[in-house]
């Protein structure tokens, strides 16, 4: 029997070249079923003249078909689906009785029901997206990225691509985190001091997971990062939110019974404030008089555009209790998901065995790639072309934010990729986000940053990382025009 060509067509949003998008379509057709095993395929010429493309594109893409089983060729007659071809799953029917197991008693720990901060899946359609952590698709490297990523598939780093790591790191990654990334942030570290983790999100779980129990407490900036309280919930230690001024966390009044301190010194989150080298040292001062742990996440340091960073709070630790956590995945990418912590060895010791329990350890071909993305250069390029771009998207919003006679609730002083913000009293920001989206423009409302029922409702804040500075003075204008005819 033969397959009718119309049978057949192109996703006009799918990805990659004609000939793999072609050899995907019909793969997938043979392993849903839709295809079996012995029909023929209509001619290259016929499906080349159906699909608009050229003979020669759906030639190739039955030949590498054929070269894996999914086809075979029988002389002049063509091209039919391999007798050796996978066959479709097949599953007896399921029952449509109801669950009868009452999960609400099976469930012995709950996750879900957290602090909500999503950002819209679709947020690349707004014309508007003023959103925090997205990536820019014109400032990235993407060619010498795929490059460094196909040397890290070739034969002579098979090893370190196939390998089971267990609970080591790629020692290429760790040695360039350790000999350029920190002294950078003015950290010295051994190799054996630093664990590559999932992203900074991982390296907070894995800290809170090493450092806290249902008997101890994490002093927490309010506002701060939403999925850490998140992550803290979870652990079911004790919270004790703690205010801030305009320098960072107000240090005087963390509790004495607090167990580990967690702290946004180098931006702030989500105020983007810079907290001052006095303050650093009163801190840590803080800590050592309490017995506490620092965890600092410097999760946006490359950022510094505006003026040189100022020394991570982990460099001016002499006692070894502060634990770092820093991340690539702010400045190349967010689904890259690479982190690393940096502490000291019996903290990173629990640190690798709790990590080498749940998910051994990073990718190798995510760590390998990376390391050759830093090694050769290109890092640093296109973090100084990033930081160019940002420094005018931020001289834009701050004249479009004067122009508007919007409010400034924080702003970094040394760079970053957001601004923080207050609208007027009474107004809800996230009623004021749901107005917006209508005209295309995306904001992140403020509550979710703060700790209980009774947080302000009027904060917001504005990312840059992704609008083109064209786009940033007519958004500006829509948020001022929704605040004067609020509500």
């Amino acid at each position: 029997m033969a397959i009718s060509v119309e049978t057949f067509f192109l996703n006009p949003d799918a990805q990659g070249t004609l000939q793999a998008q072609i050899q995907q379509m019909v793969a997938e057709g043979i392993l849903s079923g839709r295809l079996r095993q012995g029909e023929k395929l209509p001619s290259t010429r016929k499906l080349a003249h159906h699909l608009r493309v050229s003979r020669i594109t759906v030639t190739l893409a039955y030949t590498e078909l054929l070269a894996n089983d999914y086809l075979s060729s029988k002389g002049r007659s063509g091209y039919f689906v391999s007798e050796n071809a996978p066959e479709p799953p097949r599953f007896p029917p399921r029952p449509e009785a109801e669950e009868a197991l009452d999960w609400s008693r099976a469930i012995g720990q709950r996750f879900s029901g957290g602090t909500p901060h999503l950002k819209p899946r679709d947020w690349s359609r707004f014309r508007y997206p003023f959103i925090y952590g997205q990536t820019d698709p014109t400032l990235f490297d993407h060619a010498n990225w795929r490059l460094c990523a196909l040397q890290a598939l070739g034969q002579k780093d098979f090893e370190p691509l196939t390998s089971d790591y267990y609970d080591q790191d790629d020692p290429e990654l760790i040695e360039f985190i350790a000999r350029h990334t920190l002294p950078r942030r003015g950290i010295l570290a051994e190799p054996d001091e630093i664990l590559v983790t999932m992203g900074a999100q991982n390296a907070l779980w894995l800290a809170t997971q090493v450092l806290l129990t249902q008997r101890r407490t994490a002093a927490v900036e309010e506002p701060c990062y939403p999925s850490l309280r998140n992550i803290l919930s979870q652990s079911r230690c004790h919270i004790a939110p703690v205010g801030l001024d305009e320098d960072g966390i107000l240090h005087q009044d963390i509790p004495p019974e607090t167990d580990v301190i967690f702290t946004t010194p180098s931006h702030q989150c989500p105020t983007t404030s810079t907290m001052p080298l006095s303050r650093r040292r009163a801190l840590l001062a803080k800590a050592r008089e309490i017995g506490a742990v620092i965890v600092e996440d410097d999760y946006e340091f490359e950022m510094s555009f505006a003026g040189a960073p100022s020394p991570a709070l982990k460099s001016l630790d002499g006692d070894g209790r502060v634990v770092y956590v820093g991340s690539f995945s702010k400045s190349l990418f967010p689904g890259l998901r690479l982190g690393y912590l940096v502490g000291s060895r019996p903290f990173i010791r629990e640190a690798r065995a709790l990590r080498a329990s749940v998910l051994r350890h990073v990718p190798g071909h995510i760590q390998r790639t990376a390391a050759y993305f830093l090694r050769l250069g290109h890092y640093d390029a296109l973090i100084r072309r990033m930081s160019g771009v940002l420094s005018e998207r931020r001289r834009v919003m701050s004249a479009a934010i004067a122009e508007n006679n919007l409010t400034l609730a924080g702003q970094n002083g040394t760079g970053g990729s957001a601004v923080w913000m207050r609208a007027p009293e009474g107004v809800d920001t996230s009623v004021l986000a749901a107005k917006l989206q209508s005209r295309s423009v995306l904001i992140e409302p403020g509550a979710p940053f703060f700790n209980g029922a009774t947080a302000p409702q009027n904060f917001y804040r504005l990312g840059y990382s992704s609008i083109p500075a064209s786009k940033i003075p007519d958004g500006i204008r829509i948020i001022g025009e929704a605040l004067d005819n609020w509500p």
